[in-house]
């Protein structure tokens, strides 16, 4: 009897350990055996709804900059007329003046004894002038007589011409010295203010040499240069918005002509801009910038910038399908700076998941997926675990 309970004993131990090692390995994942090669299950990456967006239907106006000097079209140079010495000045720089107003003086004397000897040539003129029309008239008193031949009276006819000629001649010299004289004295061409003197009293100019610069500073242009795939946009009359350094705003100017042909060597044509100054706020050669908005009817899908990539010249976006990320090519438009968003022609439709920002070591088809807030899932996670134990 001894031995039959012992043998029982044995067997029902032996069972009950059986059953403890089954339930082990069916309930520890551990004691699974693992095939050699065989990965580990993958982690699934979760992204916050800040970091996904969807594709935006928007209008992108087209932004057209360029840039350079302010210059002053209504600049004139004061120049001397003739030989002379300069006596004195009226104006200095920055003097502020009017047309016809007197700038200052030079010694004319010599031209002034000009004149007056042109002068004395018109009357020698009429003086032989009036011998030719006697000796013409006698001799046609002459000729009906048939006291001279008909060829002496051609030749009389023939310096009576001549002498007319002369007095003609002599006038329109006379004339053009005395426009010389006028022109000599030194007034000012137009409204505006001296800007620079080139020469100073005492010094004896010649004939075209510049004396003064007068600006009139009620209408500035800027000039620069516009990419030729964009001038076809432009046209004359229309607003620009311009930024002139030292000023803190914006102010209007109008297109006011744009060139023919682009530049020698470069593919840029020149756009010239109107900037009215009436109370003279900007100076001549002052830098400014000048931003052409161009309106969009269209509605364009766009996103950030930030969410495209570029991969061996292919431009491309991450996306979210079906649990698992996906780049997909994308042909891309206009861009907008200002906005930091890209048009996107292909590739895309309204109802994507698009990563919103790069990010690095992603890989097509990992799990992926959009929570509320990592923190709060984790923070679930946590007091989940703490009930369960």
């Amino acid at each position: 009897m001894r031995k039959q309970w012992l043998f029982g004993g044995i067997t029902a131990a032996v069972l009950v350990g059986g059953a403890v090692a089954v339930f082990a390995s069916k309930g520890d994942p551990a004691a699974k055996p693992t095939k050699p090669g065989e990965d580990k299950a993958a982690v699934a990456l979760e992204f916050v709804p800040a970091e996904v967006i969807k594709p935006t239907l928007t209008s992108m106006p087209a932004l057209i900059e360029f840039s350079g000097p302010l210059v002053a079209p209504g600049t004139v140079i004061v120049r001397a007329k003739s030989t002379g010495t300069l006596l004195n000045l009226s104006v200095s720089e920055g003097s502020r003046v009017k047309a016809g107003q007197a700038l200052g003086q030079l010694d004319l004397e010599e031209l002034r004894y000009r004149v007056a000897e042109r002068s004395a040539s018109v009357e020698s003129a009429h003086a032989q002038l009036d011998q030719a029309e006697r000796q013409f008239k006698a001799n046609q008193g002459l000729a009906e007589q048939k006291f001279i031949a008909s060829t002496a009276l051609d030749t009389s006819r023939a310096s009576l011409e001549t002498a007319r000629a002369q007095v003609a001649t002599a006038k329109a010299q006379l004339d053009t010295m005395q426009v010389t004289l006028r022109q000599a004295a030194l007034v000012a061409p137009i409204s505006g203010v001296v800007s620079k003197r080139h020469a100073l009293p005492g010094e004896k100019l010649s004939p075209e040499q510049q004396i003064l610069s007068i600006v009139d500073l009620s209408r500035l242009e800027l000039a620069g240069l516009v990419g030729t795939h964009e001038v076809s946009r432009l046209k004359p009359g229309m607003p620009v918005q311009i930024r002139v350094e030292g000023s803190d705003r914006n102010v209007e100017a109008r297109i006011s002509r744009i060139a023919p042909a682009a530049e020698p060597g470069t593919r840029s044509i020149g756009v010239t801009l109107e900037l009215a100054n009436p109370k003279e706020e900007f100076r001549a050669g002052q830098y400014a910038v000048a931003k052409v908005e161009l309106p969009d009817d269209a509605q364009r899908l766009t996103v950030p910038v930030a969410a495209v990539t570029s991969n061996a010249g292919q431009d491309g976006v991450w996306l979210i399908e079906n649990g698992a990320l996906l780049r997909r090519i994308v042909t891309t438009g206009r861009s907008d700076a200002r906005e930091g968003r890209v048009e996107v022609l292909q590739g895309l439709s309204p109802g994507s998941q698009v990563l919103a920002a790069r990010f690095d070591n992603l890989r097509e088809g990992a799990k992926a997926s959009v929570v509320v807030s990592k923190t709060k899932v984790a923070e679930a996670t946590k007091s989940t675990a703490a009930a369960s134990n």
